[in-house]
């Protein structure tokens, strides 16, 4: 159940002035994706509950897309700001039984970010501005979270 299928359309990021800061806490429906986890929590036997997932291509939410079943028993949601403590976001936490941080260097995680912004459409200037621009002020909050994971785990690079 990711969060980024709370991601508010570009129209509505538009409209409030937020469309160059798409993927900053407050371009996402938090209210939403709150009540979606307190679902799957209470979810009754034989009750599917339904989530969104974003689609990239089209850079928008896919509304239903992901079905939860009640007899699966492990949920697993992600996203950057799971661990925030600032609200809305800090409701999120009472809703997870645990956070895992997955840490990785910045030498690798700016590049692959960089190249999936050229992958759906950036050229590669307008795709490293964006990078150093949005995603690394949004990365700092992140990193700030970090000391309320359950567990870090640690990426290194593939060794050739």
């Amino acid at each position: 159940a990711p969060m980024d299928g709370f991601h508010l359309l570009n129209d509505e990021l538009v409209r409030l002035g937020r469309r160059d800061r798409k993927g900053a806490p407050d371009t996402f429906d938090v209210g939403s994706y709150v009540e979606l986890l307190e679902r799957l929590r209470r979810q009754a036997p034989g009750e599917i509950v339904t989530a969104p997932r974003y689609d990239r291509a089209a850079s928008a939410p896919v509304a239903d897309a992901i079905a939860v079943d009640s007899d699966v028993r492990l949920v697993i949601t992600e996203g950057n700001y799971l661990l925030l403590d600032e609200l809305p976001w800090r409701q999120v936490r009472q809703f997870l039984d645990e956070v895992w941080f997955v840490d990785i260097d910045d030498a690798v995680r700016v590049p692959r970010l960089i190249r999936r912004h050229i992958d759906f459409g950036k050229s590669p200037d307008e795709a490293r501005e964006w990078v150093m621009r949005s995603d690394e002020a949004n990365a700092a909050l992140v990193a700030a979270s970090r000391s309320r994971a359950d567990v870090v785990v640690r990426l290194t690079p593939a060794r050739r």
